[in-house]
């Protein structure tokens, strides 16, 4: 950001004449080829979501999450019914375009319309999405209504900074490391140091880029495996 000066000679950012607030993102579907993401239904997710957390071999997936394994699939329901309803944090359910099978959950939160900020969240993928195209394409739909819909200036992640599975996606996927909150939140009883990312307005083009060159179906061998990765078709873009 290059900074100007005022009448005073003091350097200011530069002038946002046309901005205004930032519509909320809507609950309507996003489509992409690999997967579908909706607003969370728990009466039409909570079963397939339950069975998919269970089909993994251990609860380790819940460790950085606020909440732990739900004992049964009616106690999750009852979760779901209280997250479907959160404004914000806004919860989708990332389908299985074929079978419509829920896989995982991601959600908007920390929504700023005023100031054009916006978070990506309450992520968990279960094992059938979990390293699968339909992950990565489910966070660009994501980011693509954030910047090109409704036009958002910041797209923020956070995670517990002992999470690396969570850093390492972070900078896959485009954002730039930004620094630890030292003592950020106390969750689960212990104390969090938060680390922060984010990716802004004038890098997503080249985000974006990447990630279109990726999901293409020439970037995929026979087998489903990728020819060229993520972070390498980024840089070829930018």
């Amino acid at each position: 950001m290059s900074a100007r000066l005022n009448g005073f000679g003091q350097p200011v950012g530069p002038a946002l004449p046309d901005w205004s607030p930032r519509p909320r993102p809507p609950r309507t579907p996003l489509e992409g080829r690999f997967c579908r993401l909706v607003p969370l239904d728990a009466a039409a997710h909570a079963d397939a979501l339950y069975a998919t957390y269970r089909a993994a071999p251990d609860t380790r997936g819940w460790t950085y999450l606020g909440d732990e394994m739900p004992e049964s699939a009616e106690t999750y329901q009852a979760r779901l019914a209280r997250q479907q309803t959160s404004e914000d944090p806004l919860f989708h359910a990332i389908l299985d375009p074929e079978s419509g099978d829920a896989l995982g959950i991601a959600s908007y939160l920390r929504i700023d319309p005023a100031n054009g900020v916006i978070e990506v969240g309450h992520l968990h993928f279960g094992p059938r999405l979990q390293r699968a195209p339909a992950a990565t394409e489910a966070m660009a739909l994501m980011m693509a209504r954030a910047f090109d819909e409704l036009g958002y200036r910041r797209y923020e992640w956070k995670c517990d900074s002992l999470n690396a599975p969570s850093r390492a996606a972070a900078l896959r996927l485009g954002f730039t490391f930004e620094g630890i909150f030292r003592n950020a939140v106390v969750v689960k009883g212990r104390s969090r140091d938060t680390a922060w990312f984010s990716i802004t307005d004038t890098e997503w083009p080249r985000v974006r880029a990447g990630f279109a060159a990726w999901l293409d179906p020439s970037n995929f061998d026979g087998a489903g495996r990728q020819r060229r990765g993520l972070a390498d078709l980024r840089a070829a873009a930018g």
